[in-house]
């Protein structure tokens, strides 16, 4: 008897190790894409006075994918930071061609159509087309652009204007596998000398809850103070190391408590990180520059300063919880606040399986992730009446979304979601929402997936009656699958305001982008 449980379990341990031995190892595929920082100074219309009013300076970052060696798109946002209009914000599709003239001068010539809005500005519904042809150049490392561009606020906007627009070009590929092997795990051995053979990459992304408190001559719009008001932000972080210590981070935020719905900033910003206690224990300094304003902020023209020092402690292998102190500074001090944040961070060490130092981590996983864009619609959505006490007609409100959604396992995901109105008569409308969500696997012959999610966050401007700016947004849909990398959603759901009379049907079309990214642990 023991002479066949010994020939059985040398049965089953060979087949195991055949198995393994013929594990299929997820192909690597490369997607070449860019960067773009481009600047705008636009012709503004007369003021409600009938006065003329400063240029107003819109900055652009965006992030490009190159479809064949010419033609491109990808998403964009867009932020005031020079003017009298801080807190105005846009969200955008980019559609351009690049040809080259020489091995160094090249025409790039597209698109960008968006929506959003902010800051009193005559926006309409928000939805605006800023049209361009420049001329580049390409350097080592990067490439600029200079040339002619035209913007038009047309769904009953009053924005219309010709300009110079200057950019700036840095590439920034990445690798990743199919959707389809998310959650597969690999022990390193069986990784080496395949195409994952290689440094990882570690990136960070942060979730935190940010106190903003004014100070000195800080001041609504209508030139009230804010000194003693506390503005209470939701946001989120993604970092990118380039060492072991230097990263660079974008960074965005949004008000629900405090003032009026409708704060929002975002920044880019870079920092070195010291490591103590074998790496558990963390601190960060930071400095960063972007355009925050809205909820009847006055920040100028919107462009903001942000000094900042986090500290962070390990809770697990690669999740910590950090504190940041900081300060917001708008340079002409119109705005001026001191920060208090908590957060929750995650470390991945992705499209690789080697340290720095060449040693090897001891296992890997494929994560998937999501990206989807689209467009929203909010029945009937329900306004503020003006300062005046004239009511503003009720219509539906229609918004370009974009949301982020990472694996945590094959089937549920976290989201990361933000909007910004382009129809409907409330073009300075924005959110910026994070949630969880569960998607089915595929059936009705592999092509239709289900999913439900719930999201909640910070929310407001247009008049939109969101309160305080903490909405809540349960919603259930389906995705009709075109291949493993793309699939067409639609979705129905309700939105509602807190504090507010925002209580509104919801409905969602779209496209998703869909990849695996190899973590390694």
């Amino acid at each position: 008897m023991k002479k066949i449980l010994a020939f059985l379990l040398i049965l089953i341990q060979s087949q195991i190790v055949f198995s393994q031995e013929h594990i299929t190892i997820p192909e690597k595929f490369s997607q070449t894409g860019f960067v773009n920082l481009d600047y705008v100074s636009i012709q503004m219309p007369l003021n409600e006075f009938g006065n003329p009013e400063k240029n107003m300076g819109l900055t652009g970052v965006h992030y490009n994918l190159l479809l064949n060696k010419s033609i491109y798109t990808g998403l964009g946002f867009y932020g005031s930071v020079n003017g009298e209009r801080g807190g105005l914000f846009t969200l955008g599709l980019n559609l351009g061609i690049k040809k080259d003239i020489t091995d160094k001068l090249f025409i790039d010539s597209g698109f960008h159509f968006g929506g959003g809005g902010g800051a009193s500005t005559p926006d309409g519904g928000g939805a605006f087309i800023l049209p361009h042809v420049n001329l580049g150049y390409q350097f080592k490392n990067f490439s600029t652009t200079l040339g002619y561009s035209a913007i038009n606020f047309f769904d009953k906007g009053n924005i219309t204007s010709s300009q110079f627009r200057l950019g700036i070009q840095i590439p920034l590929s990445y690798e990743y596998t199919n959707f389809k092997n998310r959650e597969k795990y690999f022990s390193t051995k069986k990784l080496k000398k395949t195409q994952w053979d290689s440094v990882a990459e570690k990136i960070s992304f942060l979730i935190h809850l940010d106190n903003l408190s004014p100070y000195g001559d800080s001041q609504f719009t209508d030139f009230t103070s804010l000194n003693g008001k506390t503005i209470r932000l939701a946001g989120f972080e993604i970092a990118s190391y380039f060492t072991d210590n230097w990263f660079a981070y974008f960074r965005a935020d949004g008000a629900y408590h405090g003032i009026r719905g409708g704060y929002m900033d975002l920044f880019i910003g870079g920092g070195y990180k010291f490591s103590f206690n074998k790496n558990r224990t963390n601190i960060l300094t930071k400095f960063a520059i972007g355009a925050g304003g809205g909820g009847g902020a006055d920040t100028g023209g919107g462009v903001l300063i942000y000094p900042d020092i986090s500290l962070e402690q390990q809770l697990l292998k690669d999740i910590f919880i950090t504190i940041n102190k900081g300060y917001l500074l708008n340079p002409n001090q119109h705005f001026t606040s001191s920060t208090l944040g908590f957060g929750l961070k995650y470390y991945v060490h992705q499209q690789g399986i080697k340290q720095k130092n060449n040693t090897y981590y001891s296992s890997a996983k494929f994560k998937g992730l999501e990206i989807s864009f689209g467009q929203e619609m909010y029945l009937d959505a329900e306004k503020d009446k003006l300062p005046n006490g004239d009511l503003i007609p009720t219509e539906n409100l229609y918004q370009l979304a974009l949301q982020l959604n990472l694996f945590v396992t094959k089937n549920i995901y976290l989201a990361g979601h933000t909007s910004f109105a382009n129809f409907g008569n409330a073009g300075a409308y924005a959110e910026g929402l994070v949630g969880v969500g569960y998607q089915t696997n595929p059936i009705l012959n592999n092509k239709v997936q289900i999913y439900a999610q719930i999201l909640a966050g910070a929310a407001g401007g247009g008049w939109i009656s969101t309160g305080q700016g903490l909405i809540f947004k349960p919603s259930i849909g389906f995705n009709y699958l075109l291949n493993d990398k793309l699939s067409l959603k639609t979705s129905v759901g309700r939105v509602k305001a807190r504090g507010g009379n925002l209580n509104s049907t919801s409905f969602n079309v779209g496209l998703n982008y869909r990849i695996s990214f190899l973590n390694s642990k």
